[in-house]
Protein backbone atom coordinates (compact mmCIF):
# COMPACT_ATOMS: atom_id res chain seq x y z
CA UNK A 1 0.00 0.00 0.00
CA UNK A 2 2.80 2.31 0.50
CA UNK A 3 4.42 1.54 -2.21
CA UNK A 4 1.15 2.09 -4.13
CA UNK A 5 0.97 5.43 -2.79
CA UNK A 6 4.60 6.51 -3.45
CA UNK A 7 3.14 6.74 -6.85
CA UNK A 8 1.48 9.69 -6.48
CA UNK A 9 2.30 13.24 -5.91
CA UNK A 10 0.14 15.42 -2.99
CA UNK A 11 -1.09 18.55 -4.10
CA UNK A 12 -4.06 20.16 -2.15
CA UNK A 13 -6.77 18.01 -2.26
CA UNK A 14 -5.87 16.40 -5.12
CA UNK A 15 -3.43 12.86 -5.63
CA UNK A 16 -2.27 13.23 -9.09
CA UNK A 17 -0.82 10.25 -11.08
CA UNK A 18 2.50 10.33 -13.28
CA UNK A 19 0.25 10.60 -16.26
CA UNK A 20 -1.61 14.28 -15.81
CA UNK A 21 -4.25 13.73 -17.82
CA UNK A 22 -6.04 11.31 -14.48
CA UNK A 23 -6.21 12.59 -11.12
CA UNK A 24 -7.47 11.13 -8.19
CA UNK A 25 -9.62 12.93 -5.02
CA UNK A 26 -8.01 13.04 -2.05
CA UNK A 27 -10.98 11.60 0.56
CA UNK A 28 -11.09 10.96 3.97
CA UNK A 29 -9.62 7.03 3.61
CA UNK A 30 -6.51 8.15 2.48
CA UNK A 31 -5.53 10.33 5.06
CA UNK A 32 -2.91 8.99 7.46
CA UNK A 33 -5.48 7.64 10.56
CA UNK A 34 -4.42 10.40 13.41
CA UNK A 35 -5.32 13.22 10.67
CA UNK A 36 -8.75 11.64 10.10
CA UNK A 37 -11.32 14.41 11.73
CA UNK A 38 -13.23 11.98 13.88
CA UNK A 39 -10.32 9.50 15.25
CA UNK A 40 -8.53 13.57 15.81
CA UNK A 41 -11.26 14.37 17.93
CA UNK A 42 -11.72 11.06 19.73
CA UNK A 43 -7.97 11.35 20.21
CA UNK A 44 -7.26 15.21 20.85
CA UNK A 45 -10.67 16.57 21.34
CA UNK A 46 -12.99 18.92 19.61
CA UNK A 47 -10.86 22.02 20.39
CA UNK A 48 -8.19 20.23 17.90
CA UNK A 49 -10.23 20.57 15.08
CA UNK A 50 -10.87 23.27 13.05
CA UNK A 51 -14.25 24.58 12.20
CA UNK A 52 -14.65 22.60 8.11
CA UNK A 53 -13.29 19.38 10.10
CA UNK A 54 -16.04 19.70 12.77
CA UNK A 55 -18.43 20.00 10.09
CA UNK A 56 -17.24 17.12 8.28
CA UNK A 57 -17.86 15.04 11.31
CA UNK A 58 -21.26 16.08 11.47
CA UNK A 59 -22.07 15.51 7.60
CA UNK A 60 -20.26 11.96 8.15
CA UNK A 61 -20.27 11.16 4.25
CA UNK A 62 -19.90 13.38 0.80
CA UNK A 63 -21.80 12.39 -2.28
CA UNK A 64 -20.08 10.93 -5.08
CA UNK A 65 -19.29 14.01 -7.19
CA UNK A 66 -17.67 15.89 -4.39
CA UNK A 67 -15.81 13.87 -0.75
CA UNK A 68 -17.13 15.43 2.47
CA UNK A 69 -13.77 17.67 3.48
CA UNK A 70 -14.11 19.41 0.07
CA UNK A 71 -17.67 19.90 0.68
CA UNK A 72 -17.10 21.41 4.39
CA UNK A 73 -14.70 23.90 3.21
CA UNK A 74 -16.58 24.86 0.11
CA UNK A 75 -19.59 25.03 2.43
CA UNK A 76 -17.54 27.57 5.02
CA UNK A 77 -16.12 29.06 1.93
CA UNK A 78 -19.10 29.99 -0.03
CA UNK A 79 -21.26 31.07 2.60
CA UNK A 80 -19.16 32.31 5.48
CA UNK A 81 -19.04 31.15 8.97
CA UNK A 82 -21.65 33.68 10.83
CA UNK A 83 -23.79 33.06 7.92
CA UNK A 84 -24.33 29.27 7.90
CA UNK A 85 -25.70 29.57 11.47
CA UNK A 86 -27.85 31.99 10.67
CA UNK A 87 -30.03 29.94 8.15
CA UNK A 88 -33.18 28.37 9.26
CA UNK A 89 -34.59 27.15 5.89
CA UNK A 90 -32.65 23.61 4.76
CA UNK A 91 -34.37 24.53 1.30
CA UNK A 92 -32.59 27.13 0.75
CA UNK A 93 -29.29 26.34 1.69
CA UNK A 94 -29.23 23.07 0.06
CA UNK A 95 -30.29 25.32 -3.35
CA UNK A 96 -27.81 28.07 -2.37
CA UNK A 97 -24.95 25.31 -2.40
CA UNK A 98 -25.94 23.18 -4.10
CA UNK A 99 -26.07 19.97 -1.84
CA UNK A 100 -28.31 17.36 -0.48
CA UNK A 101 -31.08 18.16 1.27
CA UNK A 102 -30.05 15.68 4.07
CA UNK A 103 -26.87 17.24 4.39
CA UNK A 104 -28.64 21.14 5.06
CA UNK A 105 -30.66 19.27 7.77
CA UNK A 106 -27.92 18.13 9.15
CA UNK A 107 -26.29 21.79 9.69
CA UNK A 108 -29.59 23.37 10.66
CA UNK A 109 -30.30 21.00 13.34
CA UNK A 110 -26.45 21.54 14.52
CA UNK A 111 -26.84 25.49 14.50
CA UNK A 112 -30.20 24.94 16.07
CA UNK A 113 -28.84 22.96 19.11
CA UNK A 114 -25.90 25.60 19.45
CA UNK A 115 -28.50 27.97 19.84
CA UNK A 116 -30.57 26.90 22.43
CA UNK A 117 -27.75 25.61 24.56
CA UNK A 118 -25.38 28.75 24.20
CA UNK A 119 -27.44 31.56 22.93
CA UNK A 120 -26.48 34.99 25.07
CA UNK A 121 -29.19 35.89 27.07
CA UNK A 122 -31.01 38.93 25.99
CA UNK A 123 -29.34 41.82 28.35
CA UNK A 124 -26.21 40.80 26.01
CA UNK A 125 -27.51 41.51 22.51
CA UNK A 126 -26.33 44.43 20.90
CA UNK A 127 -27.34 48.35 20.42
CA UNK A 128 -27.14 49.32 17.06
CA UNK A 129 -27.80 53.11 16.57
CA UNK A 130 -25.48 53.91 13.70
CA UNK A 131 -24.27 53.13 9.99
CA UNK A 132 -20.51 52.36 11.99
CA UNK A 133 -22.09 49.96 14.50
CA UNK A 134 -24.14 48.32 11.87
CA UNK A 135 -20.52 47.58 10.04
CA UNK A 136 -18.73 46.89 13.26
CA UNK A 137 -21.68 44.00 13.77
CA UNK A 138 -21.55 42.58 10.14
CA UNK A 139 -17.92 43.47 8.78
CA UNK A 140 -17.31 39.71 8.67
CA UNK A 141 -19.61 39.56 5.45
CA UNK A 142 -17.27 41.64 3.73
CA UNK A 143 -14.49 39.06 2.05
CA UNK A 144 -17.96 36.43 1.21
CA UNK A 145 -17.33 35.47 -2.41
CA UNK A 146 -21.29 35.89 -3.38
CA UNK A 147 -23.40 38.65 -2.30
CA UNK A 148 -25.33 38.20 0.95
CA UNK A 149 -28.03 40.16 2.38
CA UNK A 150 -28.95 39.91 5.32
CA UNK A 151 -31.35 41.51 7.92
CA UNK A 152 -31.02 43.10 11.26
CA UNK A 153 -34.12 42.99 13.18
CA UNK A 154 -34.29 45.68 16.35
CA UNK A 155 -36.76 46.35 19.12
CA UNK A 156 -37.90 49.62 20.09
CA UNK A 157 -35.06 50.25 21.99
CA UNK A 158 -32.25 49.46 19.12
CA UNK A 159 -31.71 46.05 20.45
CA UNK A 160 -31.03 43.56 17.90
CA UNK A 161 -33.37 40.48 18.78
CA UNK A 162 -33.20 38.90 15.70
CA UNK A 163 -30.29 38.48 12.70
CA UNK A 164 -30.78 36.72 9.75
CA UNK A 165 -29.78 36.06 6.51
CA UNK A 166 -32.27 36.40 3.58
CA UNK A 167 -30.95 36.01 0.42
CA UNK A 168 -27.85 34.84 -1.28
CA UNK A 169 -26.77 36.17 -4.98
CA UNK A 170 -27.52 39.34 -6.70
CA UNK A 171 -29.69 42.27 -4.75
CA UNK A 172 -32.57 42.43 -7.33
CA UNK A 173 -35.99 43.46 -6.57
CA UNK A 174 -37.12 40.63 -8.68
CA UNK A 175 -35.37 38.16 -6.29
CA UNK A 176 -35.57 39.58 -3.10
CA UNK A 177 -39.71 39.67 -2.46
CA UNK A 178 -40.69 42.17 0.60
CA UNK A 179 -42.60 39.50 2.23
CA UNK A 180 -38.73 37.55 2.83
CA UNK A 181 -37.38 40.87 4.81
CA UNK A 182 -40.61 41.45 6.79
CA UNK A 183 -41.65 37.81 7.65
CA UNK A 184 -39.00 37.54 10.48
CA UNK A 185 -39.92 41.03 11.60
CA UNK A 186 -43.63 40.00 12.19
CA UNK A 187 -42.63 36.81 13.60
CA UNK A 188 -40.05 38.33 16.73
CA UNK A 189 -42.15 41.56 16.75
CA UNK A 190 -39.70 43.95 15.34
CA UNK A 191 -40.15 47.46 15.51
CA UNK A 192 -37.13 48.16 12.99
CA UNK A 193 -35.38 46.57 10.29
CA UNK A 194 -31.57 47.35 9.24
CA UNK A 195 -30.62 45.47 5.86
CA UNK A 196 -26.54 45.00 4.97
CA UNK A 197 -25.34 43.27 1.88
CA UNK A 198 -21.89 42.33 0.68
CA UNK A 199 -20.20 43.95 -2.37
CA UNK A 200 -17.74 41.04 -3.43
CA UNK A 201 -15.98 43.58 -6.16
CA UNK A 202 -15.20 45.65 -3.63
CA UNK A 203 -17.24 48.80 -5.26
CA UNK A 204 -19.58 50.67 -2.61
CA UNK A 205 -20.85 52.70 -4.84
CA UNK A 206 -24.98 51.01 -5.01
CA UNK A 207 -26.72 50.40 -8.17
CA UNK A 208 -29.46 50.79 -9.46
CA UNK A 209 -30.97 47.42 -8.07
CA UNK A 210 -29.89 48.39 -4.84
CA UNK A 211 -31.27 51.79 -4.55
CA UNK A 212 -35.17 50.63 -6.41
CA UNK A 213 -35.23 47.29 -3.76
CA UNK A 214 -34.29 49.94 -1.26
CA UNK A 215 -37.20 52.38 -1.97
CA UNK A 216 -39.65 49.49 -2.07
CA UNK A 217 -38.60 48.11 0.87
CA UNK A 218 -39.37 51.50 2.70
CA UNK A 219 -42.61 52.21 1.31
CA UNK A 220 -43.71 48.71 2.22
CA UNK A 221 -42.37 48.92 5.76
CA UNK A 222 -44.19 51.88 6.57
CA UNK A 223 -47.34 50.17 5.53
CA UNK A 224 -46.71 47.51 8.15
CA UNK A 225 -45.37 49.95 10.95
CA UNK A 226 -42.25 48.69 10.12
CA UNK A 227 -39.25 51.38 9.96
CA UNK A 228 -36.13 50.07 7.70
CA UNK A 229 -33.75 52.89 9.50
CA UNK A 230 -31.02 51.71 6.50
CA UNK A 231 -29.48 49.50 3.96
CA UNK A 232 -25.78 49.24 4.40
CA UNK A 233 -23.05 48.32 1.43
CA UNK A 234 -19.95 47.00 2.74
CA UNK A 235 -16.73 45.41 1.78
CA UNK A 236 -14.12 44.21 3.31
CA UNK A 237 -12.60 47.80 4.34
CA UNK A 238 -15.73 50.25 4.59
CA UNK A 239 -19.37 51.11 4.11
CA UNK A 240 -21.58 53.19 2.72
CA UNK A 241 -25.34 53.60 3.15
CA UNK A 242 -27.99 53.76 1.05
CA UNK A 243 -30.85 56.68 2.26
CA UNK A 244 -33.77 55.48 3.29
CA UNK A 245 -35.79 58.26 3.78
Amino acid sequence: MQTLYNQYSQCSNFLFLDNPQKKYVLTIRDLPTEEKPREKLIKLGAEALSVQELLSVILNTGTKKEGVLAMSHRIFKEYGEKSIMRQKSPEALARDLGIPLIKATQIIACAELGKRFFEKNDSASPVIRTPEEVFEYTKNMGKLPKEHLRGIYLNAHYKVIHDEMISIGTIDANIVHPREVFKPALEYSAAAVILVHNHPSGVLAPSEADIAITKQLTEVGKMLGIDLIDHIIINDKSFMSIPCH
